[in-house]
């Protein structure tokens, strides 16, 4: 009897890694998205001959649309079909690719990656939850594991293709390439993704949307326009209008039917501490790539390329990591590898502080492999603890919400780093490092690594308090049953009877 099951169950077990392998291959091409554009801006800017701004925005504006996004396309995902919404995030993409290759302007590149940030959106928001659907509670950590090998991935193609790319052909092929990738996706994608999504009557929040999106955006161009531009009165009004606009953000949520925040998902033990610890991971620990690369390139004197090689162990650890995290997350619960991995990225944000102008740039990977580790068992701990406690019905808002959160932390990581950048040496020298076109003076050099040092403390200081907010999870593993049982009922009288 025991090996017909096996015989019957192989078709499905195969099938379900197939889904899992669309799934990363999704996640891997939005991460090469991430650090490949960061290689190509000295081209993009002699190309178009902008500004420190405009080629911030190349990036910030894919990241920032993707966050501005993500909790209305899972609900999409949620009303429509979370597979045909993850489907037609591809073909965003890879239109919005097609046109970024062909951009003609500096307005038209940034104008294309917000298409593209589109198709970002969609595929990240719902990865998590066709993610959820595919596999059981007791399987997701380790499927969120491998997904964390699809971002690694993504992360070192995108550092060892950017350079070779940008090298050898021209920047136009860093969008070109994501064409064929995202069409073979979609193929394979209908062909072994089964929609399992229970239909939800559900309305776009528009005014949510508006208003949060508004206010974002008044700071974050704010916190954008420092970089440049001494305070003056207008970023001081966009500063405040963005904070007003936050504050009707969250009283229009308190009165719509059907809200872009779903304040009941808060009332989940686990989920309200997930969310923050992804919020504070991300604001900590994303501009260490973009504080690493100004050090490297403008303390150190590497060429993008070289810089950028250095941190290929971190990813390729990291993803090794992510796996292991996971089925220890399935096993033992979340709390422990996702706190365990922010205290080991505290412990590389310190190193990072004592760097010198002559520092060894062994020291530097080292401190780069750890933050890696430390990573690989946050993400698919936080992932599948935030999923688990999601009821079914909500897993495309619930995997929109923790994209939001994380990216939020993202974008005004990126923004954040090189403000601070820009305040400890001229704004024109921060341009040329942070593009990669030129190396500090020893006496700027001084000085900006002094600046560096309060960036990478500020950075430890928010990465703590994301810790002990993992930490607090104390209740997890009762939330998590119970977040189990709504999303999966049938699964609930399981447990109680091993239990038992």
């Amino acid at each position: 009897m025991s090996d017909r099951r096996d015989v019957a169950h192989a078709p499905t077990a195969r099938r379900d890694n197939l889904a899992l392998l669309v799934v990363v291959v999704g996640v891997l091409i939005t991460a090469v998205d991430t650090t490949i554009v960061v290689l190509a801006l000295p081209e993009i800017q002699r190309t178009f001959h902008i500004g420190l701004s405009s080629v911030i925005w190349v990036i910030i504006g894919y990241l920032f649309v993707i966050t501005l996004l993500s909790t209305q396309v899972g609900r999409l995902g949620d009303l429509f079909g979370r597979v045909r919404m993850y489907e037609a995030g591809f073909l965003v993409f890879v239109v919005g690719s097609f046109a970024c290759a062909l951009a003609w302007s500096e307005l038209s590149l940034i104008a294309f990656r917000l298409v593209q940030g589109v198709g970002g959106a969609l595929i990240a928001a719902n990865s998590g939850a066709v993610i959820a659907d595919t596999f059981p509670p007791e399987r997701r950590g380790r499927a969120y594991g491998f997904n964390s090998i699809g971002f690694n991935t993504g992360a070192v193609l995108g550092v060892v293709l950017g350079g070779a790319i940008v090298t050898y052909v021209s920047w136009r092929w860093i969008f070109w390439i994501n064409v064929p990738i995202g069409l073979g996706a979609v193929l394979i994608a209908r062909r072994v993704l089964v929609d399992r999504t229970v239909r939800q009557s559900r309305s776009l929040d528009w005014w949510g949307m508006a208003t949060v999106g508004l206010g974002l955006f008044g700071l974050l161009w704010a916190m954008v326009e420092l970089i440049t531009t001494p305070l003056d009165p207008t970023i001081v009004t966009s500063l405040a209008l963005g904070v007003v606009l936050l504050v009707v953000f969250w009283r229009v949520e308190r009165h719509v039917s059907d809200p872009m925040l779903d304040f009941s998902l808060f009332r989940v033990v686990t989920m309200t501490p997930s969310l923050l610890a992804a919020l504070f991971q991300s604001l900590a620990n994303f501009a260490v790539l973009f504080l690493l690369l100004m050090y490297l390139q403008g303390v150190r004197h590497l060429s993008p390329i070289h810089a950028s090689l250095l941190l290929v162990p971190g990813y390729v650890i990291g993803g090794i990591v992510g796996p292991f995290a996971g089925r220890v997350a399935d096993r033992r619960g979340a709390v422990l590898p996702a706190t365990l991995g922010l205290a080991i990225q505290v412990l590389a944000l310190v190193a990072y502080a004592q760097l010198g102008s002559a520092t060894s740039l062994t020291y530097v990977v080292g401190a780069y492999v750890v933050g890696a580790i430390g990573a690989g068992l946050f993400f698919p701990s936080n992932n599948s603890a935030v999923m688990k406690a999601a009821p079914r019905e909500s897993f495309g808002v619930a995997s929109g919400l923790l994209r939001t959160f994380a990216n939020v932390g993202m974008v005004f990581s990126f923004a954040l780093a090189i403000l601070v950048a820009s305040t400890t040496i001229t704004r024109a020298e921060a341009f040329t490092i942070f593009v990669g076109t030129s190396a500090l003076a020893p006496a700027a050099a001084g000085a900006f690594v002094t600046g560096l040092h309060a960036a990478f403390y500020s950075s430890t200081s928010l990465m703590v308090l994301a810790a002990v907010l993992s930490f607090s999870r104390t209740r997890s593993l009762d939330a998590t049953t119970h977040g189990a049982a709504l999303a999966d009922p049938d699964q609930a009288p399981k447990r109680r009877s091993r239990r038992a």
